[in-house]
């Protein structure tokens, strides 16, 4: 078995076993994912690959792609029919024709058995099974393709919803916070140590952020549904994910990335597939002018009655198209064109990737820059607040003061969370655009 059809018996068996699984969860009803579990980023992509319907929307493509070669390996074989019948002949009128001698009362049956081989047509059977193999690479990797794009769209929604989490935190944090400053100015304003505008400004602070805790809770909840959905989730299994928004070091110089890009993306190997298949196609609407000659060879019975008379026939037939309206000429212009188109493709294909490894690369090193510049605004911002509380609780400093402390350091945190956010999404979109799962 060469290498091609390997290839062919591997995609079929894991379409087989990728439909006798989903069937399986289906029929035994056990949830793919248990209540309350946590999940981590590569969990959520091995279910988003299992259940999504986009992936097993690509695998039927395939199964397509290999049964149109099925059929077209079929022009190596012979076809054989076999065809019977049977007619009751009755006479309605009689004349007096004496040419009309074949009326009558008669039973007429017939049976034949007929083979039909194709001898020869100048290449045309090998072109079309030539064009269906390059089909059929064509849509293995748009598979490919199809798993890289969900891979990378479970990765975002995934750290959508980090990012919303660790921010609704903050601003859960920040309403207790200013709880505390609202119990603090209530002793000070009973003492008689601090005016009642301290309460009113703790409290309009507290409505503040509870109004913002009300609107990160929302992000939060859109982030999780986005989640839920880009795995491919229909029922309401309540699960938890694990939080690792935080990078490890991400390094890969820019030429190596598009290097890797223009060999590994399924997106430009689909194409460059198709291309050969239009190529071979002009090929293949060239062979409309030659002939193609064919051997029949049939045996038949036939009779009014029992036992029929028997027959055998054989014969080799040339059938060659003269004239048919230019069809031919505008099927070759056609296959020709839709190369062009597809190498204009190709070169599109490749500026957009150069695009997309580019951004990614710079908005990965802006990110870095980023999360080093807020880390540090985090820990004065985070030292400033520490500070403007105690001279507030010592009676030294302002209400407003500690609010503008806290305003800076729940900012200083939120802009950090951003960082991390960015470059974890860069991180992704460099592995895609270069083809990465």
């Amino acid at each position: 078995m060469d290498s091609h059809n390997k290839g062919i018996v591997k995609y079929f068996l894991l379409s087989i076993l990728f439909i006798f699984t989903t069937l399986l969860y289906a029929q035994t009803g056990e949830p793919i994912i248990k209540e309350g579990e946590t999940l981590n980023v590569e969990r959520c992509i091995e279910i988003a690959l299992k259940l999504h319907p986009s992936i097993m929307k690509s695998r039927y493509e395939v199964m397509i792609k290999q049964s149109q070669l099925g059929q077209a390996k079929a022009g190596y074989f012979p076809k054989v029919d076999v065809t019977t019948g049977y007619t009751r002949n009755s006479l309605v009128r009689k004349t007096d024709d004496p040419y009309n001698t074949g009326m009558g009362n008669f039973n007429y049956n017939n049976a034949s058995v007929t083979l039909n081989q194709t001898i020869y047509d100048f290449g045309k059977t090998p072109t079309d099974v030539n064009i269906k193999k390059l089909d059929l690479e064509s849509s293995k990797h748009d598979l490919d393709d199809a798993l890289i794009t969900l891979t990378n769209s479970v990765r975002l929604s995934y750290y959508s919803s980090l990012k919303a989490k660790r921010t609704k935190d903050v601003n859960k944090e920040a309403v207790d916070q200013y709880k505390e400053h609202l119990a603090q100015a209530k002793l000070f304003f009973e003492a008689g140590k601090k005016p009642k505008y301290d309460v009113t400004k703790a409290e309009v602070d507290l409505s503040n952020a509870k109004l913002d805790l009300i609107g990160a809770e929302n992000d939060f909840n859109i982030a999780t549904v986005t989640l839920r959905n880009a795995i491919g989730l229909e029922l309401p299994a309540r699960f938890e994910i694990e939080d690792n928004l935080s990078p490890q070091e991400y390094r890969i110089p820019l030429e190596d990335a598009l290097s890797k890009a223009y060999q590994n993306r399924a997106d430009l190997r689909s194409l460059a597939a198709q291309k050969d298949a239009s190529a071979k196609s002009i090929e293949f609407a060239r062979k409309e002018y030659y002939p193609k000659i064919t051997g029949s060879a049939a045996y038949n019975f036939t009779g009014s009655q029992f036992p029929l008379e028997q027959g055998a026939n054989a014969g080799v037939a040339l059938s060659m198209n003269i004239f048919e309206g230019y069809s031919t000429v505008n099927k070759v212009e056609e296959a020709r064109a839709k190369m062009k188109s597809l190498e204009a493709k190709i070169e599109t294909v490749k500026l957009q990737i150069l695009l997309e490894i580019q951004q990614a690369y710079l908005n990965l090193q802006q990110a870095k820059e980023k999360i080093t510049n807020t880390e540090i605004q985090m820990k004065q911002a985070a030292e400033n607040l520490e500070l403007a509380t105690l001279r507030y609780k010592a009676g030294l400093g302002s209400l407003l003061e500690v609010t503008d402390a806290t305003v800076a350091s729940n900012k200083a945190r939120l802009v950090n969370i951003s960082a991390l956010y960015d470059y974890r999404i860069a991180q992704a979109n460099i592995e895609k655009a270069m083809g990465n799962k």
